[in-house]
Parts: C-alpha cells; structure tokens; sequence
C-alpha cells in the first residue's frame, strides 16, 4: 500500500473527526449504502457497541419494498431504526453520512429517522 488515502476516505475520516468533535456524549447514526441496498446502525462509541440496526437486507423489508435502493427503501429502514432505537432508550443522536453526501437517499433516510421522534 502506498499510505496515501483515496478522496473518499479522507471525506469519511473528516466527517467522522467533526463528529467525535461535537458529538457530547451521544450515539453515531451511521449509514452505508450501496446499489442495492441501504443499512443504518446505532453505535455507542463510549461503549463500543451497537444499539440499534437496520437495513433493507432483513426479511420483513425485502418482502414489502419493491427494491432495496430507493428512496422508499430508505424511508422504510429510517422508520424502523428510530422505532429500534427508541425501544433501546436512545432519543438523542448524532447522524454519521459517513463520507457520502447528504443529498437522495441519505437525505431521505435522516428525514424518516426524524419523523420517528430521533433528534439529530
């Protein structure tokens, strides 16, 4: 390996800098997508554990949604994270794009997450 990092990396390290930075304590929404599907975790950093998750991989989403890389998909797993994480008790948390732009499905998923009572 040459030690140098793609410009996709350094995003993805200089988002997750500023969020350590300003996070005061609250968990990580972390996001990875792909082009077919979309997942989302809840991670404690403190701990090191994962509170919540969920994606369009499980099998309850896969049979409702027409495709796991759209808009409604993300929708749909935004929705059921904040459900999750509220049952885990979390009510406050910091959103990880993890280095990709907040725009289409990231942005779609954040706003679901949003209407299910998370506070980011």
């Amino acid at each position: 390996m040459s030690g140098k990092l793609t410009i996709s990396e350094r995003r993805k390290q200089r988002v997750r800098r500023e969020l350590k930075a300003n996070n005061n304590g609250r968990p990580r929404l972390s996001v990875t997508r792909s082009h077919k599907n979309i997942s989302v975790q809840v991670i404690d950093d403190v701990k090191g554990v994962t509170v919540a998750a969920a994606s369009t991989l499980e099998k309850d989403l896969r049979g409702s949604l027409k495709t796991g890389a759209d808009s409604a998909a993300a929708a749909a797993v935004g929705k059921l994270v904040a459900e999750r994480a509220k049952k885990a008790g979390v009510e406050a948390v910091v959103f990880d794009r993890g280095g990709y732009l907040y725009h289409g499905r990231v942005k779609t998923l954040a706003d679901a997450a949003r209407e299910g009572g998370l506070k980011f």
